[in-house]
């Protein structure tokens, strides 16, 4: 008798992260988890998306003890500088004036709890993207046509953001739009999961 695929449940509201998994279509569920996504004192920005994408994971275990659960989260940087979701225009405005002609890292942290074991899988995806210089006008140009308010860094690379960059480089260009598939694969398989 074939052994049925675990649950596989997203702890994300993400519809970014949401339509990256749907690639694999394998079904999966998904869960809002209720962490404070604060850095914590002198916390690498690293450091900080791993240990994030580990608590969501864990929040959303007690309501799925049998399931595979999908933790990620993305800290943008650029020195000691850091880039979240601006929110606003005119936060979008300044990140992106600060970004112009700079390399900044999304470096994305991966978790897969398996609840009914306790076994996680961590690991941490870096992409390094540089921006070309901007002008005002093609920034104001860029987010009249382009909602990048919910995209760490302002640049939705999945869209006309790709037109403020002069390269990204990394291991897995999907683990800039928040979920790196190639890393997920693997811990899929490494708990059973069949990919394809």
């Amino acid at each position: 008798m074939p052994r049925t695929a675990p649950r596989l449940v997203l702890a994300s509201t993400s519809t970014f992260r949401r339509e990256l998994l749907s690639r694999l279509q394998i079904p999966f569920e998904t869960a809002a988890p209720d962490v404070d996504e604060s850095p914590l004192a002198e916390e690498a920005p690293a450091a900080t998306a791993e240990r994030l994408s580990t608590l969501k994971a864990r929040a959303v275990a007690q309501n799925f003890p049998d399931a595979l659960i999908i933790g990620s989260d993305q800290v943008a940087f650029s020195g000691a500088l850091r880039f979240g979701k601006p929110g606003t225009r005119q936060n979008a405005i300044t990140q992106l004036r600060t970004m112009s002609g700079k390399a900044v890292i999304f470096h994305t942290g991966l978790c897969l709890l398996n609840a009914a074991s306790g076994r996680t899988h961590l690991r941490g995806i870096a992409t390094e993207v540089k921006f070309r210089e901007l002008s005002d006008a093609e920034i104001v140009r860029y987010l009249d046509k382009e909602d990048a308010l919910n995209c760490a860094g302002s640049a939705k690379s999945e869209g006309l953001g790709i037109s403020l960059l002069e390269y990204l480089r990394g291991d897995d260009p999907n683990a800039l739009v928040g979920l790196p598939l190639i890393a997920l694969c693997a811990m899929l398989r490494a708990e059973g999961v069949n990919t394809p």
